[in-house]
């Protein structure tokens, strides 16, 4: 897989994608930004848990969301426990690695993400799985690491998830010296707040921040501007546009206001999920094909919404690097 990985980074190489514009991404204050020093907006899709909906995990789905989708990252939503990589380690690791040398032959951002509630209870499997993962993709600016999703509401930031960023951090900088690190907050990755106050010591980290718009309105827009205002970075590597449960109706005035707050702080985002669950969050109706080629009908309400505004923003390559370059005035956040 080292090997495929290798023939694959001729995509970074390509002036026209957005790796190729942007290179490795980097903590600047409260922005990520690429080598030119501009803050970079990504937008894109986030896997379903592999375990249960893994026939996504492949070069396929992965190219038609860059091509038809327009998508810039994906994320590989790699489960942990009920079934994942605690009781089947290999399979759900070829899983990631078939996903992540797809985006860096695509030339497009890839989060490899430990799906998992409980991490910091499996610290060491953590460790053992992103030292790997660090060892195979550390020369490519493509790979961001998230090491725990969503903390539960009782999980304390000092005590539980810090020390275990902590451990994990060390493993990845030990091999990916450079990488970006979204790091989980408590309470589902709702509390950034809390992290703001105690950041990790750790150059090239960002927090993560998960909502789901019929569920955390403004209030959750005001944490995130209280960790904005902290100092500290932000990535949304999970969203919905409905309930928190996944399920529920769509909020679609709610999640345009989530979309506007994002992009004024160019703050990235993967909605949830690639999926063809009966679920109002997935994106696919049951059935979709498992190499991509969705048309319309094959494309849930929510899944048509997402897309669209991916494809809009998203609409050229081109026009994203000159949005990059835009000279910001001190003091703004766009």
């Amino acid at each position: 897989m080292q090997q495929s990985a290798k023939k694959a980074n001729t995509g970074n190489r390509s002036r026209g994608s957005v790796v190729g514009q942007n290179g490795r991404l980097r903590v600047r204050g409260s922005r990520i930004v690429g080598r030119h020093g501009r803050p970079v907006m990504l937008r894109g899709m986030s896997l379903f848990w592999s375990q249960w909906i893994g026939k996504y995990y492949n070069r396929d789905v992965v190219n038609w969301l860059r091509d038809d989708w327009r998508c810039t990252l994906v994320r590989a939503a790699m489960a942990v426990e009920h079934g994942g990589y605690l009781e089947n380690p290999r399979r759900e690791k070829q899983k990631v690695i078939a996903v992540v040398d797809a985006a860096i032959a695509a030339g497009i951002y890839v989060v490899i993400d430990w799906h998992d509630h409980n991490a910091h209870q499996h610290t060491e499997r953590a460790q053992e799985f992103f030292a790997d993962m660090a060892r195979r993709y550390a020369r490519y600016p493509n790979v961001i690491y998230e090491p725990f999703n969503e903390p539960l509401q009782n999980h304390s930031w000092s005590r539980d998830i810090k020390p275990y960023h902590e451990a994990v951090i060390g493993s990845i900088r030990r091999h990916a010296p450079d990488s970006l690190i979204v790091c989980g907050t408590p309470a589902w990755s709702q509390r950034v707040d809390e992290a703001a106050k105690d950041p990790l010591k750790f150059d090239n980290i960002a927090y993560t921040l998960h909502f789901y718009a019929t569920t955390h309105k403004q209030w959750l827009r005001d944490t995130a501007r209280k960790a904005l205002n902290s100092g500290v970075a932000l990535m949304v590597t999970e969203f919905g546009t409905t309930e928190a449960s996944g399920n529920g109706v769509i909020d679609y005035d709610e999640t345009r206001k989530w979309w506007r707050f994002l992009d004024a702080n160019y703050i990235s985002w993967c909605n949830w999920s690639v999926a063809d669950k009966v679920e109002a969050s997935a994106a696919l109706k049951p059935g979709a094909n498992e190499r991509g080629g969705w048309r319309a009908a094959a494309l849930t309400a929510s899944g048509q919404f997402v897309r669209e505004e991916i494809r809009r923003k998203n609409a050229t390559p081109n026009k994203a690097a000159r949005a990059a370059a835009a000279p910001i005035r001190p003091g703004t956040t766009r």
